[in-house]
């Protein structure tokens, strides 16, 4: 049997076994944007829990919320940090009211779980009510941008962790290809000689700074401002709430949250999510960076460069047999574009605060957990569909190599700068090679000073002597 619930604009039914209430519903119809409800990203739901836990049990200390009430509410918050009842956590990721809806929903769920532990029905609210003792000394404004940065700080875990991953899979690459002998290229044009494992090696050390630079952007997600309430003032919450809130949610969750010593400035301010995605944004320029190189180390097979083989997973055209395409690093492409172009939406929503508030926090909130989830789910696809089965073709790298003009740079030197640039300039006129230029016609090595200066530890990593 559905249920009645009413506030201020009037009544509406529910399901029975809908543990939502009335303004959840309400924010679930006002706001069909994305089609991603808040439940789509457990972390957040966790998180609220979370917040709301630290909430009561500050209220219960302080005196302002029966024991037995707040124990009733913490056995619903735990649940929701379990994981149960995501389900019911409907509204959409954008919405308009700086995430009152969302709130609203975590407070109504919260409510029904605690009567329901009291042995009441759902909806008697008079027993437990989701603004009045639940959401006892908050406001939407500081609730949920205590509980996005907390979603944020759990999120982030799993996402370094695969960052992790793909590191330790570049450096283990390097390790097979360290005596791979190729070409390196600026301007893709022959350069001077490297090995291929210092060229993965090269990446791995990348994606390292990566996951530095996300762990210490991290740390200004801990910085809250719970207790703050409407615009920072802490009105409706008794003295030392918002100490007491926070230090039990640094306590619940083993993570250093701290007051904001600013509680006006820290409702307003968003700079901690603009940091964040900007990070995000330039790991996604490396991943989009080191898969272009790919593609091209890749390219051909017969017609390019041809230095690797990345695995085939699939045919590559439905009119051209036999054509395999470097789809996994295209498809981290287009991933990486996703995410620069969500940066500047988090940097527009920033910029657009007005006064005491940001009300566009909830795109902020969708825009950094869809950089979050699809970046993590692309480098998790680029390990282990890329990375992990990539081959060499260390004997094509090694004659492309031998059979180059950049090789002369070596012998600079020895032999100088204008001489090596003449033997470059004959060699492209006439197609001979280095080595038949300087060992056999003009003489100006020995086969065994050659053999020295073109050594596979001297190519690699040159003497300034040589």
């Amino acid at each position: 049997m559905p249920r009645t619930e009413r506030d201020f604009l009037g009544s509406k039914q529910l399901p029975d076994d809908a543990y939502y209430g009335v303004q959840t519903l309400r924010g679930k119809e006002n706001f069909a944007i994305t089609g991603l409800p808040m439940s789509n990203e457990p972390c957040f739901v966790q998180a609220f829990g979370y917040v709301k836990k630290a909430a009561a049990l500050a209220n219960r200390d302080l005196g302002v919320l029966a024991p037995a009430v707040a124990d009733a509410i913490v056995a619903g918050c735990d649940r929701l940090i379990a994981g149960e009842l995501r389900d019911q956590f409907i509204t959409d990721f954008i919405q308009g009211g700086a995430g009152t809806s969302t709130n609203m929903n975590a407070n109504e769920v919260i409510a029904n779980l605690a009567l329901e532990a009291l042995g009441h029905g759902k909806g008697a609210y008079q027993h437990v009510h989701p603004n009045d003792h639940v959401n006892l000394g908050q406001s939407t404004n500081d609730v949920y941008p205590t509980a996005f940065r907390l979603a944020l700080i759990l999120r982030l875990t799993s996402y370094m962790e695969t960052l992790r991953r793909l590191q330790a899979a570049l450096f283990a690459k390097a390790r097979d290809f360290e005596r791979v002998l190729k070409m390196g290229r600026t301007h893709l044009q022959d350069a001077v000689p490297m090995s291929l494992g210092q060229e993965f090696h090269g990446w791995g050390t990348t994606i390292g700074e990566e996951i530095d630079r996300t762990a210490e952007v991290r740390a200004f997600l801990h910085e809250v401002n719970l207790g703050a309430t409407a615009i920072g003032t802490s009105v409706t919450a008794v003295p030392g709430y918002p100490e007491r809130a926070v230090a039990h949610l640094a306590a619940l969750t083993g993570r250093p949250f701290v007051l904001a010593g600013d509680l006006i400035e820290a409702t307003s301010d968003t700079g901690a999510y603009v940091l964040l995605s900007g990070v995000l944004k330039r790991t996604a320029a490396k991943l989009t960076k080191i898969c272009n190189d790919l593609r091209l180390l890749a390219s051909g097979p017969r017609c390019g460069l041809h230095e690797i083989n990345l695995p085939q997973l699939q045919p590559g055209s439905s009119i051209m047999p036999g054509k395999v395409n470097p789809v996994i690093p295209e498809v981290v492409n287009q991933v990486g574009f996703l995410v620069i172009g969500l940066d500047l939406t988090v940097t527009l929503a920033a910029s657009a605060g007005q006064l005491q508030l940001n009300v566009m926090e909830p795109v902020i909130t969708y825009a950094l957990f869809t950089s979050l989830s699809a970046l993590q789910n692309a480098v998790e696809t680029l390990r282990t569909h890329c990375v992990e089965g990539i081959t060499a073709n260390a004997e094509r790298t090694r004659a492309m190599v031998l059979e180059s003009l950049g090789i002369v740079t070596l012998l600079k030197p020895t032999l100088g700068y204008a001489v090596c640039a003449e033997l470059a300039r004959e060699g492209h006129e006439t197609g001979k090679s280095l080595h038949e230029l300087v060992v056999k016609e003009r003489r100006l090595l020995t086969q065994a000073r050659w053999d020295e200066i073109f050594s596979f530890e001297n190519l690699i990593r040159p003497r300034h002597d040589a």
